[in-house]
C-alpha cells in the first residue's frame, strides 16, 4: 500500500467514525424527543425507551446505508457493462469505417 492509499484509508475510517458518531447523536436526540412525548414514564422506563430507540435507529440507519451501498455497486456494474458494450460498438464502427475507406481508396487507385 502506498502512502497515499494509506492516507485515503485513514481518512475513510475517520469519516466513518464521524458519521457513526453523528448518527448516534441523532438517534439520542430522536429518542429524547420521543420520551418527552410520553410524559408518564419513570426515569428507568425513559432510559430504557431511549436506549432501545437509539439502538433501533442505528440498526435502521445501518440497513439503509447497506442498501445504498448495494445499489451503488449494482449501478456501477450496470454502467461498466454498458460502457464496455459502447466501447466495443465504437471500435467495431471505427474498424468498419477504416475498412470502407481502405476499400474505397484501393478501388479509386485501381481504376
Amino acid at each position: 500500500m502506498t502512502a497515499r492509499e494509506e492516507e485515503r484509508a485513514l481518512i475513510g475510517q475517520i469519516e466513518g467514525h464521524l458519521l457513526l458518531a453523528a448518527t448516534r447523536e441523532e438517534g439520542r436526540r430522536a429518542a429524547a424527543r420521543l420520551a418527552d412525548r410520553v410524559g408518564w414514564l419513570t426515569d428507568t422506563q425513559r432510559a430504557d425507551l431511549e436506549r432501545h430507540y437509539e439502538t433501533e435507529y442505528l440498526e435502521l440507519t445501518r440497513s439503509s446505508w447497506l442498501r445504498t451501498t448495494e445499489r451503488g455497486e449494482q449501478l456501477r456494474r450496470e454502467y461498466e457493462t454498458r460502457y464496455q458494450s459502447l466501447r466495443q460498438r465504437l471500435l467495431a464502427c471505427f474498424l468498419l469505417t477504416c475498412a470502407l475507406l481502405t476499400a474505397t481508396t484501393l478501388l479509386t487507385l485501381s481504376a
